[in-house]
């Protein structure tokens, strides 16, 4: 895989257990800083729909 412009939130700072995402042509990579190597592949439809589902309070988070 591609080098990829890894983001977190920044209210992890540096915490080692942290959320993860990358953004690539049509596609939106996320993982966890525990766990680097594995990586969930998203369509850009597919992360709109997570997040929206997130700030809607759908999932315990």
């Amino acid at each position: 895989m591609e080098n990829l412009p890894w983001m977190r939130p920044a209210a992890c700072a540096n915490s080692g257990n942290c959320p993860e995402v990358a953004a690539s042509g049509d596609a939106v990579y996320v993982r966890s800083s525990l766990q680097p190597s594995a990586i969930a592949q998203l369509t850009t439809d597919e992360w709109r729909d997570l997040v929206a589902a997130i700030r809607a309070g759908e999932f315990d988070v």
